[in-house]
């Protein structure tokens, strides 16, 4: 193996994310930042040979920003990750000999389970749009759809107006490009057909011509960062700010349904989660809702 230094090592690894993989601007820019950290740390370690990493090294390092810096267990999770990728590449690329940090394990997260909102107060929040406003006509179309497919606000405002396949059925573009075709119910069907009708048109010509379902007033795609404002002004409205973030409706679409008794792997497909193992931490939030039923009714639960 010739010799390679650790900084173009990770210039390498970092072009190779960037063009092979197309990350995004900000993940880029987290590989960036954690390699960096990772490179000073075996800079002081006297590691300016990347062939010459151990794997003691990589869990030292592990152990430093656990310790010294006091990261916590997700960004320490995530630094990892970034330096696992980068080991990773450099052993399929013949760089290095071996992959030294495949067997450092990343540390623990606690379990963080989804959090929904009860049926009645998602009710509340979407009755919080209703008005005959241009405005809150579009609103009101934006929180059904997000409620009745369960996507993510960044899928939601990324929808063409083609992505509506049927009416019934809406085309959805998830994480890694990955198509998913998921039903819509009739209420937030009637409420984007009202804003197709009477809002979109109105706005359409004030702005260049553009595919996109959810515009603002001047005609451009609604952003991220608006739906955002259209979603915290409907939970104050309704009474509910401090319980409400833009994932509270896919959390919500996701536990209402399988209470409801729908299957765990059919909700898998329509949030377009790659693993069940995923979409099951949903079931635990359901387990837990029927122990507080249990424990509340039960004459011999307590």
């Amino acid at each position: 193996m010739r010799s390679v230094q650790v900084e173009q090592a990770v210039g390498r690894f970092l072009r190779h994310v960037a063009v092979e993989r197309g990350l995004s601007d900000n993940t880029l820019a987290a590989y960036r930042r954690d390699l960096a950290r990772y490179a000073a740390h075996l800079a002081e370690a006297g590691r300016t040979d990347i062939g010459d990493v151990t794997t003691a090294d990589v869990a030292a390092f592990l152990d430093r920003i656990r310790g010294e810096d006091g990261a916590a267990a997700s960004s320490a999770a995530r630094m990892l990750s970034s330096v696992r990728g980068l080991h990773r590449f450099l052993a399929e690329d013949g760089l290095v000999a071996d992959d030294v940090a495949h067997e450092v394990d990343p540390p623990k997260l606690p379990l963080r389970l989804p959090k929904a909102i009860p049926i009645d107060d998602m009710a509340r929040l979407i009755a919080a749009t209703e008005g005959e406003d241009p405005v809150l006509v579009r609103d009101r179309a934006l929180l059904e759809l997000l409620y009745a497919t369960g996507t993510r606000v960044s899928e939601a405002v990324g929808l063409d107006v083609d992505d509506l396949a049927t009416g019934e059925m809406v085309r959805v573009l998830g994480k890694g490009g990955k198509q998913r075709m998921v039903p819509v119910g009739s209420y937030a069907r009637a409420a984007v057909d009202a804003y197709l009708t009477r809002v979109r048109p109105m706005w359409a010509v004030k702005g260049a011509a553009t595919p996109a379902l959810f515009l603002g007033p001047r005609g451009a795609r609604l952003s991220r960062q608006s739906a955002w404002l259209v979603i915290q002004a409907a939970a104050e409205r309704a009474d509910l700010s401090a319980h409400v973030s833009p994932h509270t409706f896919r959390h919500s679409f996701a536990t209402h349904l399988l209470q409801g008794g729908a299957d765990v792997r059919v909700v898998q497909e329509l949030l377009g989660h790659s693993s069940v193992a995923t979409t099951q931490l949903y079931t635990l939030v359901t387990a837990d809702a029927l122990r507080d039923v249990y424990t509340t009714a039960h004459p011999r639960a307590r």
